[in-house]
């Protein structure tokens, strides 16, 4: 059984609509509803902070699956074969979530250094904005 809102309830939700929906998917055409959107969000001083956030960036080369026993048995110089052959695509992953895709380069500074040239941003995932 679910439980049904009590009486209101149901209106005020369907009403006020969620912040993130108003201030990122409205086209605001006029000044004065965009600085209603920007003084919801707390404005530019809460965008810089935002932007501050550290996020830790890992691109993927490939994974392998193996028992604990083979695992084990690894020693200096070993190979472990990975899923992703040479020339696919990695993966560009953000806090676990997979961003982008790309190709791994040489960085041109530093011969001694890897870089990633982005071929491919992924979207979000569908069920993410349909509930």
């Amino acid at each position: 059984m679910t439980e049904k809102p009590k009486s209101g309830q149901e209106d005020q939700m369907k009403e006020q609509p969620t912040w993130h929906n108003e201030a990122l998917f409205s086209k605001a055409s006029d000044s004065s509803a965009q600085e209603t959107i920007d003084d919801r969000l707390g404005g530019a001083r809460n965008l810089d902070s935002i932007l501050r956030i550290p996020v830790l960036i890992q691109v993927v080369l490939g994974s392998a699956t193996m028992p604990v026993a083979n695992l084990m048995k690894l020693g200096r110089g070993a190979i472990v074969p990975l899923d992703h052959r040479v020339g696919e695509p990695v993966d560009v992953v953000v806090n676990g979530r997979v961003i982008a895709r790309g190709e791994v380069v040489v960085v041109e500074d530093d011969n001694s250094r890897f870089g990633v040239s982005l071929t491919e941003i992924v979207g979000p995932p569908s069920s993410e904005f349909n509930g």
